[in-house]
């Protein structure tokens, strides 16, 4: 195939739907879900005296430049005594996406919204997740907030949650606000025009980093990765870009966090079962026992979160240019998360990566189907009624929504690859430093230093395993597949 003179936007689009169809996913909505779209249903919320309003606050969102579908708004203030209460506002879905709708057997299949390079497939239809659902600048809009005290320690002292009214009141972008946070830049116009917005802003600031230092000293993870974004000029594909945290993500990361924390804990006081987000305690600790000892460091020899951090910190400082790949090396060894069902007074697992015990997913109920059904739980509570959802059902619908994660991922990793596999098809023969991210019966595969491309070992990779550094060489690409191939030509040079 001749892909130098086709519509690379094109062909990874077709390269996706077809992924989607191949692992179950449902690429298109049914006649009945797009019908239900233009006629969504209408909330009750008008004539409820509990729903408050807080349309007054200066609520803004943050998120990506592109972003439209706004699933939360955040805004801060100092308290006495050096605390500093967080307000998160997440989007009421559930109030037009009814349990057993068209629109919700659509999200209920995919359980999740699909973002690839070349289309986005979104849970609920565009007309709903970026407008009817959607938070955005400068329309009233149904809330559940999630008010949270923080005391100057990053402890959590209090918290509420309610439904509410708000209104957007300014649309920022990360990259923008982190420039000026860290001082390296002016401030936002959209900022300066919203009064007492950027104060909010320096306050969330400072209560995300609280809330992140208590977490890495109960053995949170410190892990930074690499994340690729395809860079297109029209319909050509022409650059791979790397994407980091910044200070502006890591607000709304922590505050996702700890809001999370507070609607799992609050469905079990009020006697409610629960979708938990877990990360089990890792099967390949000696690996990571190993990787550490390859750097110099000894863990001990049974799984201890804050060990490892202490490790993931030391080697962030000694070599940040190489950290994101050693932290992807890691983040593959822990293991994948996964969705379950508890019921109140049940063993929960947590999640070893946060150093979290309570750990359910309400922040993005817009484009994930837990946080949907999480919202409706916690509404349900709210007012007083009984669980929508039965124990089993719930068991059934945390194992599928595990599952079909898993399968958006791969479609999003395959069209990643074929991305990846049309930009480095010129380059075969080339030779590259890189680090090993997976090492099992079904392969070996690396992700390159100088480009963010992972691809497979096909040749000499006998006793490679994972956080090992190679230099291997470009012998294959095939774009339709995404299988980018190489073969082992030494040891690293870095």
């Amino acid at each position: 195939m001749n892909t130098k003179v086709q519509n690379h936007r094109a062909i990874l689009r077709d390269i996706a739907r077809r992924a989607m169809l191949e692992r179950g996913l449902l690429p298109d909505f049914s006649r009945a879900a797009l019908d239900e779209s233009k006629r969504p249903g209408h909330s009750k919320a008008n004539d409820d005296i509990t729903v408050r309003d807080k349309r007054n606050l200066p609520w803004a969102s943050l998120d990506n430049d592109d972003s439209l579908d706004l699933d939360q708004l955040t805004f801060a203030k100092t308290m006495p005594a050096g605390r500093i209460k967080i307000y998160v506002a997440i989007a009421d879905v559930d109030s037009f996406v009814k349990n057993g709708s068209a629109l919700d057997e659509h999200a209920r299949h995919n359980t999740t919204s699909v973002y690839t390079a070349a289309e986005i497939f979104p849970m609920l239809p565009e007309v709903i997740s970026t407008d009817i659902t959607s938070l955005n600048l400068n329309q009233d809009r149904l809330a559940i907030i999630v008010e949270m005290m923080i005391d100057e320690y990053g402890a959590l002292e209090d918290s509420k949650i309610y439904r509410a009214w708000v209104r957007n009141h300014a649309k920022l972008a990360y990259n923008r606000v982190a420039v000026w946070l860290d001082g390296e830049g002016e401030m936002p116009e959209k900022l300066a025009e919203v009064p007492g917005l950027a104060e909010s802003l320096q306050l969330q600031d400072q209560a995300a980093q609280r809330l992140k230092k208590l977490r890495h000293t109960n053995g949170a993870l410190s892990l930074e990765t690499i994340e690729a974004k395809l860079v297109f000029d029209g319909d050509q594909l022409y650059a791979l870009e790397s994407e980091k945290k910044n200070r502006a993500k890591q607000i709304i990361e922590d505050f996702m966090i700890a809001a999370n924390g507070v609607t799992a804990r609050f469905l079990l006081a009020h006697n409610f079962p629960s979708i938990r987000r877990v990360v089990r305690t890792p099967k390949r600790w000696e690996r990571i026992v190993e990787v550490a000892r390859e750097n110099q460091y000894k863990l001990p020899a049974e799984p201890d979160s804050k060990a490892l951090d202490e490790f993931l910190v030391r080697q962030k400082a000694s070599d940040p240019l190489r950290f994101p790949d050693l932290s992807l090396a890691v983040i593959k060894l822990l293991g994948a998360g996964e969705y379950v069902s508890e019921m109140p007074g049940g063993g929960f697992p947590g999640h070893f990566g946060l150093a979290v015990k309570d750990y359910a997913h309400s922040t993005a109920p817009n484009r994930r189907y837990p946080d949907l059904l999480t919202q409706r739980l916690l509404k349900a509570a709210l007012e007083g009624k009984p669980a929508p959802y039965r124990q089993d059902e719930l068991g059934d619908l945390a194992a599928h929504c595990t599952a079909a994660e898993n399968a958006a991922n791969k479609v999003e990793r395959q069209v990643e690859k074929s991305a990846a596999a049309l930009l480095l098809e010129s380059r075969i023969g080339e030779q590259f430093d890189a680090i090993v991210t997976g090492a099992s019966e079904k392969g070996t595969w690396v992700r390159l230093f100088s480009v963010p491309v992972e691809g497979k070992v096909v040749q000499g990779f006998d006793g490679m395993d994972v956080g090992e550094r190679v230099r291997v060489q470009l012998i294959d690409t095939n774009v339709e597949r995404g299988f980018i191939d190489f073969k082992k030509a030494g040891v690293s040079k870095t």
